[in-house]
Parts: C-alpha cells; structure tokens; sequence
C-alpha cells in the first residue's frame, strides 16, 4: 500500500508551482552532428546537471518498478522522424527502499540520447522532457518537465526534396513519443482510494431542451482532503475537473460548480486554495437534447494528506442514466465563440476610419474596379467642360461616390440583408446585365455607334448644370458603386455588418474611410480629361486612345458572363475558352496598334508612332503569355481574373491529340468510404481531397482526430483565386493542409436547389434557405459572424475555435503560421484532454 500511495505522490505539483517551489536541475542540448544532409540520423544530445544530494531515475527503469523514468515528448511536424526510445548514458544502479526495487538513476550528471532521421531541410525540433527527481534527506521526490527548441542544426540546401518516413501507414499522430510502452501509475487497483462518489439530478424527469443540475457528491477518507474546482490555475494544486464524452445527446452548460468550499492558506504552494474535508459536493448544468441520451464522462481530482504529506490523483468514471426524458430531439445552443471571432475594436473610431481607409485603396486593385477607370476617362473626355467645370465635376463625382456608399449601402443592406451583397456578386442577371453594358460600352468605342442622350433630355441637363445639378455625375459614380461591389461587397461587408450588431456610428464611420479611399483616385483622375482638351489634337491618336479602351472592355466583360458561368454551371466559359477569348482580344489589338486593322474613325495614313508599337508589343507578349495556358501554365499573374485552374469539358491539347483526356479528380480523402456531397458540381485547388459539405466535413475529422479547416469561398470571389494561385501552391501549405487537417469547402454563391426536404428558415434573417450558397452564407453569418470571402475558420473535434479567423492575406509565411498556431493549440488541447483521462 506503501508502494502504491508514493507512486502517485510525483504528482504533488503543477507545472507552475514546480517553478515556484524548487528547481533541481539545469539542462543543455547538443547533437551528434549539426551540420547534415537530409536523410541522415543523427543523436540528440540531453545533459543534465542535478543540485546536491538530489538524484533523476533513468529512461530506462522497469514498467512495474513505481518511480516515473525521463521520458520525451516531440511535437511532429514532419521534418524529423523518431528512431528507438530515449537512451541513457551509463547511468548508475541501486536498490531503492522507498520503491523496494533496482533502479537507475543520475546523480550530479546526467546524459540522455534520441536518434532521429532528417527528413526536411526545414527541420525544426521541438518538444519536452518529463522526469522525476528524488532526494534521501528528506524523502521528498519532485516531478519535472524542461522544454526544448533545438535551431542550431543546419540542413544542407543540396536538395529541398523531402523523404518518406519509414513508419506505418497509419495517420500521422500529433506527438511523437520516445517514451517505453506500458502504465506508468500501475493499474487502478493498486492505487489507494481516498474517495467514494454518488451521483445525483436536480430533477429526474425532464423534456428535451430542459435544462437540469448533475450533481456529483463525494465522501472523502479521514485526514485526507480534495481540492476543488475553482482553485486558481496558478496557486499550483490540481483542481478538480470533469470531462464529458460527446454524443450529441446533450450539452454542457457553464463549468463544474463547487458547492460551499472550505478556504485555507496552503503552506505547501504558499497560496490560498479551496478544498473539501470529509464531503464535497459539485454541480454541472447540462441541456438534455435527445430522449435517447447518454451522459458519461469522468472526474479528475487530487485528494492530499497533511500526515503523510502524500498527494494522490483520482479519477472518477461516471454514467448517468436515471434520467426519464420525453420529447422530440432538439438542436443544440451555438458555442460560444466570441473570445475568439470578435473583431478587434481598433481602439476608437479613427482608427477604425483608417482601417476602412486602407480597405478602399485594397479594393481599388480588383478587376471588377479597374474596368471602371477607363469609362470614367471616356465620360469626362466626351464632357464639354472648362478646367473649373471639370475640377467642380470631379469633386462632385468623388463626393456622390461617398455618398451612395454611405446612404444606399446601408438602406440596402438594412432592409434585404448582408446577403444581397452575394447576390448581386453572382446572380445570373446582375452579371449578364454587367457584361452587356461592358461589350456596348466596348463597341461604341470602336466608333460604330455613340451613346448620346436624347436631346431633351441634354436640354434638361444643361438647365440643371446651369443651376448646379450634376445628374449625368451621379449617374456615373451609382454605376461605378453598382458594379464594382461584387468584387468589393465582401470588404464593404465586413463594415456593413457592424449595423445588425446594433451599431451606429462604427458603420457610417467605417463607410466613410471606405469610400473616401475609393472615391479618391477617381476624382483625381476625372480632372485629368479637362487637362487633354487643352492639348492639341494631333491626327487620330484620341480616337485610338478610346479603341484600346474598348478592347481592354470587351475583355474585362468576360469576368462579369464567367462568374455567372461558374455558379450556375452553365459550362460556356471553361478556362481554356476564356483564355482563347483572351488570346484572340490581344491579338487584334496587337494587330491594330500596328495598323493592320481599321475602325470606321480612324485616320488613314500616317507613320506609327513609337508608343503605338511600344503598346503593339506588349500586347502580343501578352498573348504569347496566355499561350502558355493553352499548356496548363498557372499564369500567376492573372490569378483571380481567369477561372479556376481545374479540369474543362473542352481541352485545346485533347483536342489536337497532344494529351489524353484527364479523368474526373477524385476528392475523396483516404479513409474515406462514402461519397463526398457535390462533388460533382464542385472542386478543390491543387488536387486537395476533401469534403463540399460541413456536416460530412466534421464527421470525418472527428473520426481521424483531425482538426477541421474551412474554406468559406466562392465561384465569384476573386481574392479566393488569388489565395489559391499565390499562397495554397506553396509547398509549405498545400502539404499541412493535406496532412494536418481535414479540408472543406463551403461555396456561398453555389446557385444549386437542393430538395425540398433541406429547406429551412433562417435564424438569422427569417429567410427560407433553398441552395448549397445560401445555407453556406447563412452558416457563415450566424456561426462565425462573417460575410467576407475568402474567410477561413479552423474547428476542434469538439466545434470549437482554435485561432480567429483569417480572411485575404497573400503572404505565405502569415498562412504558414496561421496553420501551424492552429495545429499547435489542437495538439495542446488533446494533450490535455488525454493527460486528464489518464
């Protein structure tokens, strides 16, 4: 009984009053070599110097002696791989009184070593080592832990290339143990039971939905005492804590409530601690969803002696099943997630205002904005107006562009939601609408018609000027603010969102610094016509101006018709049509720049002017760059503006017989036995595997112990291309993303009915929910309280948030990181989980 009590009494100390109490000793890291080639083992090098008459047991004590030997822990990233157990160093062996058995040990010094394998050139090691360390004097043993960072080995840059490790097949596990195999506390029934447990409700018959009192009553053993559950994480005691196994039959409410604790200062951990004598009572709330329930789990306690001055851990499995519950099965409470998917508050208003003011500049840089330039040059150029007309025009069309986005952004979102947003992003006749105006637009400016305003109309206009009305202005600036917001609804949404949440002056404020940032350039640049009017008109070289215009707008137009294309999966613009439609647009102009063809209002004759072949060629260089994806290049540059890089029913190489037909991509992850939801209608980047559906996404997570990364997207986001092309291509993430989670993708904007019977109202907005996108939008607004895509939002197996969110950031190392806090904090969790069940 002896043996059994002092096993556990290691156990005395958290990991932060260990620091507070006693260090015994002091570590350093080496290796065999630092310098290596990938594929090399190599030794780690763990020295430790012990303080006097102390002494560390060994790695390699017996399973069924007592002491807890010094083991290791790594945390797995895939660049190194494990090789055999923690070996020590010609430790020293005696006959241990307190354990009655041979040990090994270390006294003053000590040397550990763990081969590994080199399987990166981006080695990073890092983990931790737990021990225990015993003194003679007074009998008093202390376990430890020292964690590792190990930088200074350098990988030689000869090959970059990664190799296989040489273990199973099995997936990979999130810590990488050198520890021996077996129990190191012995079996629960050579442990001494301080305690004896009964279990109870607030009431025994219940409806689904009710909530109801567990109550977990313990008798503990004279001159012993059990420390409770609200004990301060840094007073050092282990408080007691419960763990729930999750079936979906209920949820937990709130933490385990202790009911009357006793208060004493602990000379031990020099603290003031709450704790339970003789009886102790806890209470846990939980919500019963399903008349079928279960509710099982376990206690995890430390119960002390100050006689024996021995502390002993306990557990305490429970399952309660004397509850009677009717009722239909209900959904459970949205977790709260507000810690982590608040947006930050900036601090004040202006720094809220800037924040939106860098948002506007971002948007000016999306083609849905860019197209808009040269039709705003077009208007003013076309004005009849002096240098003083023209700079009142300009500001007036700056101030109108504020204005639209300050008034009607927030009527329109108000009164139909931040869903129209998407909407007018991706419905079929927004775009179709977009893209006629834009090929009109395209041939009036090769000169076969103009756009005139009936001349009463002009009449009327010209009253209006006179007296300081600005229609034709406004006009201009609503039809830059209507097309352009579905590339930059997203981002307006982000501010746009702030009014549902009862705010008044953020939003107004934030659309404000938006728009202001916005409206600029245009203005500045609507002054600029006024200035070429005053220069002489040299030939043609105006009109030439305005025929380039229009082919760079026939073939922007494309976007608007593709992005309707894609989400309703009509299949006429694949990739490679549109990069023909492209091909041929730069061709000719290319071909006309050089005066080979001809527009009803150019001038005849005359010499080609430098810039017109300067323009010439890079408009054929930019067709022999679109040639390339003719052959499956990437083409980077145009991330974002051209479809998505993924299998077409039309292919130019099947077609000339340079290729054999590409097969459908297979989605499915390995382990994966069913079929993925949509996968027909819908793909992942870069031969990912994965899931389209959030429910199979999760199911399958919870089942490989993975944690989940959701992609919310769609057909229409161009800042999604971009992340796609830019960041999930690097090597770095596509390989987490396909090792360490479990990926989804939700498209917002997906047009496909799903039946009848997957219909349902929203929460949210009170709006019935018929396809894939709306249920995807509405899930991303009500849940995690974003409207924005890209938008990315990594789970536990537990539907708990691991890190904020992150919507569009294009730098590589950022995402890196962003994955890797969020694989570290999931790891954390389990650890701590399993550390609790153990």
């Amino acid at each position: 009984m002896r043996k059994s009590i002092l096993l556990l009494a290691a156990f005395l100390f958290s990991i932060t009053a260990f620091a507070q109490i006693r260090k015994t000793t002091s570590w350093t890291f080496d290796a065999s070599a630092k310098e290596v080639k990938i594929g090399d083992e190599i030794d780690l090098i763990f020295k430790v110097k012990v303080i006097d008459k102390w002494y560390i047991y060994s790695s390699d004590l017996a399973e069924d002696i007592g002491p807890l030997p010094t083991e290791i822990s790594f945390e797995n990233n895939g660049s190194f791989e494990v090789i055999g157990d923690l070996i020590p160093v010609d430790p020293k062996k005696k006959y241990d009184d307190i354990w009655e058995a041979d040990v090994t040990y270390f006294e003053k010094e000590g040397e550990f070593r763990q081969k590994i394998k080199v399987l990166s050139a981006n080695l990073k090691i890092i983990g931790i080592l737990d021990f225990q360390t015993c003194t003679d004097v007074d009998g008093q043993c202390i376990p430890g832990d020292e964690e590792f960072d190990i930088d200074f080995i350098k990988v030689a840059s000869g090959s970059s290339q990664e190799v296989p490790t040489t273990t199973t097949d099995e997936a990979p596990q999130s810590i990488v143990s050198a520890r021996p195999s077996g129990s190191l506390l012995g079996s629960p029934g050579q442990l001494k039971k301080t305690t004896s447990w009964t279990f109870d409700a607030s009431n025994k018959e219940l409806q689904t939905g009710d909530e109801v009192e567990l109550i977990f009553k313990a008798e503990i053993d004279e001159n012993w005492y059990m420390y409770s559950s609200d004990v301060a994480e840094d007073a050092g005691p282990i408080a007691t804590e419960i763990t729930f196994e999750q079936n979906g039959t209920f949820e937990a409410i709130g933490g385990l409530i202790p009911v009357e604790p006793k208060e004493k200062f602990d000379e031990t951990f020099q603290s003031d601690v709450t704790y339970f004598s003789k009886e102790a009572e806890f209470r846990q709330k939980v919500r019963i969803l399903d008349s079928d329930y279960k509710i099982s789990g376990s206690l995890d306690f430390q119960t002390c002696s100050d006689i024996t001055r021995v502390c002993i851990l306990g557990e305490q499995d429970f399952d309660i099943s004397f509850l009677k519950v009717t009722g239909e099965t209900v959904k459970a409470s949205q977790e709260d997630y507000s810690e982590l998917l608040q947006q930050e508050d900036g601090g004040s208003l202006w720094g809220f205002f800037l924040a939106a003011f860098v948002f506007g500049l971002a948007a000016l840089l999306t083609p849905c904005v860019f197209p808009m330039i040269p039709m705003t040059v077009a208007f003013f150029t076309n004005s009849s107006q002096t240098k003083t007309q023209a700079r009142v025009k300009a500001i007036s069309y700056g101030l109108s562009i504020i204005g639209i986005y300050i008034l009607v952004g927030l009527v329109f979102t108000s009164f139909f939601g931040v869903g129209l947003a998407n909407d007018l992003a991706t419905g079929a006749v927004a775009n179709i609408i977009f893209f006629a105006v834009f090929v009109i637009f395209a041939i009036s400016f090769f000169g076969y018609f103009e756009i005139n305003i009936p001349t009463g109309f002009v009449n009327r206009m010209d009253k209006k000027v006179e007296k300081g009305g600005f229609l034709g202005v406004f006009f201009m600036a609503f039809t830059l603010v209507l097309v352009s917001f579905s590339c930059t609804g997203p981002i307006v949404g982000t501010v746009l969102i702030q009014s549902f949440q009862g705010q008044v002056m953020k939003p107004v404020v934030g659309m404000l610094g938006f728009s202001s940032a916005f409206a600029i350039p245009f203005t500045l640049f609507a002054i600029f016509p006024g200035m070429l009017k005053d220069l002489p008109k040299s030939g043609g070289w105006l009109n030439s101006v305005k025929v380039v215009l229009g082919f760079i707008e026939l073939a922007l137009g494309f976007k608007f018709l593709s992005v309707a294309d894609q989400a309703y999966h009509w299949g006429l613009l694949d990739r490679e049509i549109y990069i023909a439609i492209w091909f041929v647009i730069a061709i000719l102009l290319g071909l006309y720049l050089l005066g080979v063809i001809r527009f009803p209002h150019d001038s005849k004759g005359g010499k080609l002017k430098p810039i017109a072949i300067g323009a010439a060629v890079l408009s054929l260089a930019f067709s022999v760059y679109l040639f390339q994806g003719f052959r499956e290049a990437p083409l980077n540059g145009l991330a974002g503006y051209l479809p998505p890089d993924k299998s077409t029913d039309f292919s130019f190489q099947e077609a000339l017989g340079l290729k054999e037909a590409i097969a459908v991509r297979e989605v499915r992850p390995e382990g994966f036995d069913g079929d993925v939801k949509y996968a027909d209608l819908l793909e992942l980047p870069h031969d990912l595997k994965g899931f389209f559906d959030y429910d199979q996404a999760i199911a399958f997570a919870k089942q490989v112990n993975k944690p989940l990364f959701i992609d919310f997207t769609g057909h229409g986001c161009v800042n999604c291309r971009k992340m796609e092309q830019y960041v999930w291509s690097d090597e770095e993430v596509l390989r987490r993303l396909q090792n360490n989670f479990v990926v989804v993708a939700l498209y917002v904007d997906e047009k496909t009915t799903l039946p009848e019977s997957e219909w349902y109202t929203s929460d949210y907005d009170g709006k019935v929910k018929k396809t894939i996108g709306k249920q995807n939008f509405d899930f991303q607004l009500d849940r995690f309280e974003g409207n924005a895509q890209p938008y990315y939002v990594l789970l536990d197996n537990l539907e708990r948030p691991l890190i904020k969110p992150k919507s569009y950031d294009a730098s590589v190392e950022s995402f890196v990181k962003f994955l890797d806090d969020a694989k570290a904090e999931f790891d954390r969790r389990g650890m701590r989980e399993s550390n609790l069940r153990h």
